[in-house]
């Protein structure tokens, strides 16, 4: 029930927790149609029916602002603005649920100078919108934002009529058919133009010199055709480009770097683009973010691109490095470096301490060989570093510790040695997966692993370690715990140094996704964003001895665990079947001895079992989906017996006979009961018969005096 001043024009309510009954409709408006209200921003709210447009259309229609984005609004678009607002200048609705065609009364609203309906659920047929209005306000009318709806049909020639427009977003739709030169000849003020994700092929002509120039320009999945685009030589002031997945088969011409001075952000990834990046003296303005991914570059990284924020080239060709980090001559603030899946040979440069800023390092399957350099220490600001798959040797550099920051190491399947360095527990307390599979590393597992309280993902397998399994595991507090706080470990990863937050305002890490490669189910497969939901140890194919610590039993949320080809002893603990999350547990080719713990198979959600080639004895149990793991999963262990392995277990001849006379003695079902009626009728017959008929005798004084008679002749004759 809001009352507003007189005099009151602008009214900011942003993110208030407003419902739908702060809006109520009364027999005494609150404020009239002379008020002088003229901006109205209602965003981030938690408004849903369509009282709040009720009370719009009574209470304020003097508007010429009003944001209603970022709330819960269903059901068509009431047409009300149609009727009433008639000095609307700029409506927001995006980001709601709003179905429904858009109503065409928009091009009628002569005042209309910037309409936005984002991120709803819009439909129907684009031309139907654009020709069945006046378009009053086209001489205007300046920005029209229709996307990630689901308008269908084909771009109307008409659309042309809009020629004031600024700003003209329609991708995430359903949109099909060519577009031409002739559907953009008349936007000469064009800024800002995205056609991305829908299924719309762009046909221009070579030759073709557009009428604007943009600042902004989005054509990601739109059929570009496999030539590079020349009409962009015309573009010299874009800051944002997006023409990634278009099928392009060319090479990039030289003037296109040249245009990039003032570019933020630049995609053209997953396309066919070959040849090398011209190495240029050319000054990146803003710390844009590259991304060239999955491409046909080759050759040298070109050293001026060290001045991006952001840097992906991943799945290309790419030979060298050195060159691209050594130039001094360049003030890199560069925060993510991606240069994984290309064909960089030799040696790590030693020149990190130029690149302090980087947040991100993923150099993982390339050529690379030798040590890894101790100038990586200088990282400081480092949340993963990826290195996997390469042929790296030697022993971790002690510089490493410095990176204290880390949330992920990916150092496996190299050829890297020595011992684990205790100041990986100590110093990277950070870390959330640690993956160091496939080397020679050797020696015993430190302690002060247990000191990574936060480790989610554990993979230390096929190396050379030897010795036991720390008893103080129990440590491992986000194991422990059956879920995975999501919002704090994202507030981990993404969150910014507050030290380079003022120079990257406008980037994020959430851009960049977390990759690991994981043994998982016996089977190697890519994780996106592992952090988020998986909690897997794996020391498989070492050399470990001695038992299964006790202390497995606390790490609860554990999800996968395994120890396979190793050469554990003892008996498999019976804590282990405290680990109710557990999905995957393979603890195959050991020596373990005795019975398999009844509580393991009290585990509901155990999917994968391999216990298979060690000493195991005794009965197979059976309980619950026991019975659903195969012989493949116990083969190897010839003492073992039940019904998983066809093979029967002592004395199991014995407690069969006991059941059929315990069957015998106790009937079954229905039968049971009919016995049990059939004797209790037949005891009571003879009752009721015996005393009918000694009663008889003994009530009777005749019959009393014969019976007695009868008595003591039977009873001379047997003597």
């Amino acid at each position: 029930n809001f009352n507003f001043g007189s005099k009151l024009q602008d009214l900011r309510l942003l993110n208030c927790s407003l419902t739908d009954t702060s809006f109520l409709i009364s027999s005494t408006p609150t404020v009239n149609s002379s008020s002088s209200l003229l901006s109205l921003y209602l965003s981030s709210n938690l408004l849903k029916s369509s009282n709040i447009f009720y009370w719009l259309f009574n209470s304020t229609t003097n508007l010429r602002t009003l944001d209603l984005s970022d709330n819960m609004l269903e059901g068509p678009v009431p047409d009300g603005f149609g009727k009433v607002m008639n000095s609307l200048e700029v409506l927001d609705l995006s980001s709601n649920k709003l179905q429904g065609e858009i109503p065409s009364f928009f091009g009628n609203m002569c005042t209309l100078q910037m309409l936005v309906l984002s991120h709803n659920k819009l439909n129907g047929e684009i031309s139907s919108f654009i020709e069945n209005s006046s378009w009053c306000n086209r001489h205007i009318f300046q920005g029209l934002d229709l996307s990630s709806n689901q308008i269908t049909g084909m771009l109307p020639k008409s659309i042309g009529l809009l020629s004031e427009l600024k700003y003209l977003y329609l991708d995430g739709n359903n949109l099909e058919g060519d577009v031409t030169e002739s559907h953009l000849s008349s936007f000469s003020k064009l800024e800002r133009l995205s056609l991305s994700e829908n299924s719309l092929s762009l046909k221009f002509v070579p030759s073709w010199v557009p009428p604007f120039q943009l600042e902004g320009l989005g054509l990601r999945s739109c059929k570009l055709a496999p030539t590079f685009p020349s009409w962009l030589q015309t573009q010299r002031s874009l800051t944002f480009l997006d023409i990634s997945d278009n099928g392009l088969n060319d090479s990039v011409p030289e003037w296109f770097w040249n245009n990039l001075q003032y570019v933020q952000y630049l995609n053209m990834s997953y396309n066919n683009f070959r040849g090398a990046i011209p190495n240029l003296s050319l000054k990146l303005v803003n710390n844009p973010s590259i991304i060239l991914n999955s491409n046909q570059f080759e050759g040298k990284v070109p050293s001026f691109l060290l001045q991006a924020w952001e840097l992906k080239l991943s799945g290309n060709k790419l030979s060298d490095l050195f060159s691209f980090l050594c130039d001094q001559s360049i003030g890199a603030k560069m925060g993510i470096l991606d240069l994984s899946n290309n064909q960089i040979k030799g040696e790590i440069p030693d020149c990190w301490k130029s690149v302090k800023a980087l947040m991100i390092v993923d150099l993982s399957n390339n050529k690379l060989s030798g040590q890894i350099p101790m100038s990586m220490g200088s990282l400081v600001e480092l949340k993963a570093l990826v290195l996997r798959k390469n042929n790296l040797t030697g022993e971790l550099p002690s510089s490493l510790k410095n990176c204290s920051n880390l949330i992920m190491l990916d150092l496996g399947d190299n050829m890297l040695s020595g011992r684990i360095p205790s100041w990986i527990g100590e110093s990277m307390q950070q870390l959330i997966i640690l993956n160091m599979p496939g080397n020679h590393f050797s020696g015993y597992l430190p302690n002060t692993l247990c000191y990574l309280k936060h480790i989610q993902l554990l993979d230390l397998s096929r190396n050379k370690l030897t010795n036991g399994i720390p008893t103080c595991l129990k440590n491992f507090t986000a194991l422990s715990e059956k879920s995975i706080n999501t919002s704090d470990t994202m507030q981990r990863v993404y969150r910014f140094n507050r030290t380079y937050s003022e120079v990257y305002v406008s980037f994020s890490l959430g851009d960049y996704t977390f990759n690991v490669t994981w043994m998982w189910k016996g089977a190697e497969q890519g994780f996106r964003n592992p952090e988020l939901f998986l909690k897997s140890i794996d020391l498989s194919s070492n050399n470990l001895t001695g038992e299964i610590p006790k202390e497995i039993g606390y790490l609860v949320g554990l999800v996968s665990l395994n120890l396979s080809r190793n050469n554990l002893s003892g008996e498999i603990p019976s804590e282990i079947g405290n680990l109710s999350s557990l999905d995957s547990l393979d603890l195959s080719n050991n020596h373990f001895s005795g019975i398999i713990p009844y509580s393991l198979s009290q585990i509901d959600d155990l999917g994968k079992l391999n216990l298979s080639y060690n000493c195991l004895s005794g009965r197979i149990p059976l309980e619950r989906h026991f019975e659903t793991f195969d012989a493949s999963s116990f083969e190897g262990n010839n003492d073992l017996c039940g019904e998983q392995v066809n093979k029967s277990c002592p004395g199991d001849g014995e407690q069969r006979r006991k059941e059929s006379e315990e069957e015998a003695v106790n009937g079954k079902g229905d039968d049971n009961d009919f016995k049990e009626a059939l004797y209790m009728s037949m005891g009571i017959g003879y009752f009721t018969g015996f005393w009918g008929f000694l009663g008889a005798i003994l009530l009777r004084r005749p019959s009393r005096n014969a019976y007695g008679r009868l008595f003591n002749k039977m009873t001379n004759y047997i003597c």
